[in-house]
């Protein structure tokens, strides 16, 4: 039986670190928020990948707070508020609000509805995507997270989530504790990816006759993983591609980021690496997946550099190459 949604957030044990604090009544947990619903920022997104972004772009919704707070996370402005010792961007919206946002993001040509880092806020936007769907939203939904999802989560998303976009960023323990403070998380993530596996097999839609191009099959429902290479840490990736063939391949895509950026969280007290990855360590993690034999999924280019990090005190937090906004907390 399923735990009422409504009821979620008192006693919140949503993710894995199981708070137990009361967020109904205003109480904190480690994701920062209470129970209330707050986002920063929502637009058309083109730079997802190709099966996400599609030809109208991927329809973005960022949720203020989160329950990992990597101390490298490029969205810090508004995930890491309870790192900081301050209060993250973003404004309260209630369910017509958001499933309104919704709708527009539909109107204006999505492809999807990408909600980014809502693990801790899952009861709230169950209701609103459920809210959405009454008022005609007919896009799939994605579930954009960190891949620190609790079962109480899952079982919430269970019948509003078509794509689940987890990230696996690492599998060794020590690197999960010195940088996201959860020890527990390789064994987390892994449970959470098995379950949406389960849940959510790879289908994509049929492209129209004058279409050739990659973007126009977009996933409709399956599961896409992501990992991030960190400088220095070609062993951790190693890791995570061996799990993922064993365990993955034939199930899920696979989707390969070289973007690590040496950017930390404001009154962070962890060092990160502070440089990004180098060709050569690059190459080497391209060589890696033709010995796991991964070959269903997509890899960034190599990049190096800062210009493309989002600024979450804009309107428009990327680039007007990379987002068209439809909505700002400002």
């Amino acid at each position: 039986m399923k735990r009422n949604k409504a009821s979620a957030y008192h006693h919140c044990r949503l993710c894995p670190r199981c708070c137990g604090v009361d967020r109904e009544a205003g109480q904190t947990g480690y994701c920062g928020e209470t129970a209330a619903l707050r986002i920063a920022f929502a637009g058309i997104h083109l730079g997802e990948e190709p099966p996400i972004t599609g030809t109208g772009g991927s329809g973005t919704i960022f949720i203020t707070g989160c329950n990992l707070c990597c101390v490298f996370c490029q969205n810090f402005q508004i995930s890491n508020g309870n790192m900081n010792d301050q209060t993250a961007m973003g404004k309260v919206v209630d369910c017509r609000e958001f499933a309104a946002i919704c709708l527009t993001l539909q109107e204006k040509g999505a492809q999807n509805i990408n909600i980014v880092t809502g693990s801790h806020a899952a009861p709230a936007i169950a209701n609103a995507i459920d809210e959405a769907r009454k008022l005609g939203l007919k896009i799939p939904v994605v579930w954009n997270s960190s891949g620190y999802d609790g079962e109480e989560t899952l079982n919430i998303l269970d019948e509003f989530v078509d794509i689940y976009l987890p990230d696996l960023k690492t599998l060794d323990s020590a690197i999960a504790a010195r940088y996201f403070n959860a020890p527990d998380y390789p064994e987390r993530a892994k449970e959470a990816i098995l379950k949406m596996m389960t849940r959510s097999p790879v289908s994509c839609s049929e492209p129209a006759d004058d279409q050739t191009s990659e973007s126009a099959v977009t996933l409709k429902t399956g599961v896409m993983i992501r990992h991030l290479i960190l400088p220095g840490y070609l062993d951790a990736t190693r890791e995570v591609l061996s799990w993922f063939s064993e365990n993955c391949r034939g199930r899920a895509l696979f989707s390969l980021m070289s973007q690590y950026t040496p950017v930390r969280a404001t009154n962070a007290k962890i060092e990160i690496p502070s440089r990004f990855i180098t060709e050569a360590e690059y190459n080497a993690v391209l060589c890696m997946l033709d010995e796991f034999g991964i070959d269903d999924g997509y890899y960034q280019e190599y990049i190096t550099g800062n210009e493309w990090l989002p600024d979450f005190n804009r309107p428009n937090p990327f680039s007007s190459k990379l987002s068209v906004p439809v909505w700002s907390c400002f």
